[in-house]
């Protein structure tokens, strides 16, 4: 599963998990333990790519959050994706 955020939202959310960990930065956060390349946490913080519910739960555990945020949608997993075969 997937989660989405309202346009902003999810840079809002990042900049929530950097403030109440202490971070200095994005690329701070890696220190925490999260096993995640540089550059995908780049385009989860950019917006351009929707983040995974498991990353989610771990964001929302190192930044005190409660995890049942009502501004996220919870999308399946193949959202988007074109169906094979069909014009």
């Amino acid at each position: 599963m997937r989660i989405k955020f309202r346009k902003g939202d999810q840079r809002k959310f990042f900049d929530k998990v950097i403030e109440s960990c202490s971070s200095p930065s994005l690329r701070g956060l890696i220190q925490f333990g999260l096993k995640i390349n540089y550059q995908t946490l780049k385009s989860y913080y950019n917006e351009n790519r929707t983040l995974p519910e498991d990353f989610y739960t771990d964001l929302c555990i190192l930044g005190k959050i409660d995890v049942k945020n009502k501004k996220v949608r919870v999308i399946h997993e193949h959202w988007g994706q074109k169906l094979g075969g069909k014009h």
